[in-house]
């Protein structure tokens, strides 16, 4: 699956998380918001949906305890 990371402009407005959520991770139109995120496959710059984004491919954990999405290589 590829991903869009990008910083949360937003945050802590009204449906858009806490003034902690920096972080919008997007799988193709699904979008999440974090308070952190880790990268364990390559990475690149990318613009889309008019914006800067890192983009990546692998698969996404989500930690619901510390708010962290971690992005994987396919097979572990």
């Amino acid at each position: 699956m590829k991903y869009l990371i990008r910083y949360n402009k937003s945050a802590g407005e009204p449906g858009r998380g806490t003034i902690d959520h920096k972080w919008r991770v997007f799988e193709g139109e699904k979008e999440y918001l974090f308070k952190n995120f880790k990268v364990n496959v390559p990475c690149h710059n990318e613009l889309a949906m008019g914006d800067w984004n890192l983009g990546c491919e692998g698969r996404l954990v989500i930690d619901r305890d510390t708010s962290t999405a971690i992005i994987n290589g396919e097979v572990e």
